[in-house]
């Protein structure tokens, strides 16, 4: 059976990615190409942006590999849909840097299998298994990818509940609040921008207007405008007392955001910070959210958005019901604060 097994990863190798600097990925890349028996065929080296080598450079003699060397993440997603890549090898610490982390959800993201090979497997800890896997002398072994359990039908639960009753509940200052608007200044009363939810899908997101309508530009483009000088009376009660993101009740009902979450971003300053931020993508993993970890920690506004990022990812990676329980009675003590946003 095990010759069998060999002999089909002979004659059928899975295109493979190789992460890591040299010379470690060009040997490991030499390697599966003389022992295609291991059911690897490499068809690219990928570096994390903060190890990229100053200047281009050349196969290491004796390799004979001129494999191309990918660096963006448009680079990555054509090649792993170029090649059908099933297989990323590691051979740097997975955790090692936030460029490095970024890598490794991109690849568990595309559905790839994980391997730590060399220097990584030695530092991850022991082999699941008694006798270690290699590649030709190089220790090996898989990296458990199996996505956190979320919880996602208990979270979906609670935010059709808590969303109803919470409309039903305010039903009267929404109302209140249209008035206002409609009264104080004119008509327009929901706004609505297109923002970027789970997945990297595109959403329309509801609020109370509070400011005078502006051109589609700087709508989609403009950072903050926590002091902008057109903030009507209106609009500057609402955004104080967080009355104008109310709206967003509905966009939870229908699925488009959660409860809890990250806060969605406008599809241009996504690609802004996406290219500035390696781990910035990651928050996409989960539905975004009316609240969420860094909002209850004063990140929002112009604030950094590296320090948001890192609270994002670590709210999805240790995402627990009660978590979410315990960020949303903080959401509304802060509420009573009357914070400027």
């Amino acid at each position: 059976v095990y010759r069998a097994r060999r002999g089909a990863a002979r004659r059928t190798p899975r295109a493979a990615l190789i992460v890591g600097t040299d010379p470690a990925a060009r040997q490991l890349a030499a390697v599966l190409h003389a022992h295609p028996e291991y059911g690897m065929r490499p068809v690219g080296l990928v570096t994390p942006a903060s190890m990229l080598p100053a200047v281009p450079d050349a196969p290491p003699a004796g390799t004979g590999l001129p494999l191309p060397r990918l660096t963006s993440a448009q680079d990555i997603t054509r090649a792993v849909i170029q090649h059908t890549v099933r297989d990323a090898v590691f051979t740097l610490p997975p955790y090692g840097d936030p460029h490095t982390s970024a890598l490794l959800r991109r690849f568990i993201d595309q559905g790839s299998a994980i391997w730590l090979a060399g220097a990584a497997a030695a530092r991850e800890g022991r082999p699941p298994h008694p006798d270690p896997d290699h590649l030709w002398g190089f220790a090996c072994r898989p990296l458990d990818t199996a996505p956190p359990r979320h919880g996602s039908w208990v979270k979906r639960a609670l935010d059709i509940v808590l969303a109803a009753l919470a409309l039903v509940a305010a039903a009267p200052v929404l109302l209140g609040c249209a008035l206002a608007v409609r009264l104080g200044d004119g008509p327009g009363v929901i706004f609505r921008q297109e923002r970027i939810g789970r997945g990297g899908r595109s959403f329309t997101l509801l609020k109370f207007r509070t400011l005078p309508p502006c051109d589609a530009h700087e709508a989609a483009t403009r950072w903050s405008v926590a002091d902008d000088g057109r903030t009507t009376r209106v609009g500057r009660l609402l955004r104080r007392t967080s009355l104008d993101g109310l709206p967003q009740l509905w966009n939870v009902l229908r699925g488009e955001m959660s409860l809890v979450g990250p806060r969605p971003e406008r599809p241009f300053l996504v690609q802004q910070f996406t290219r500035s931020y390696a781990e910035y993508g990651a928050r996409h993993r989960m539905p975004a959210g009316i609240t969420g970890l860094a909002q209850v920690h004063g990140l929002r506004g112009d604030t950094s958005i590296e320090d948001r990022a890192r609270f994002d990812n670590l709210y999805i990676d240790s995402w627990s019901l009660w978590q979410d329980i315990r960020i949303m009675l903080r959401t509304v003590a802060r509420l009573f604060r009357l914070e400027d946003r």
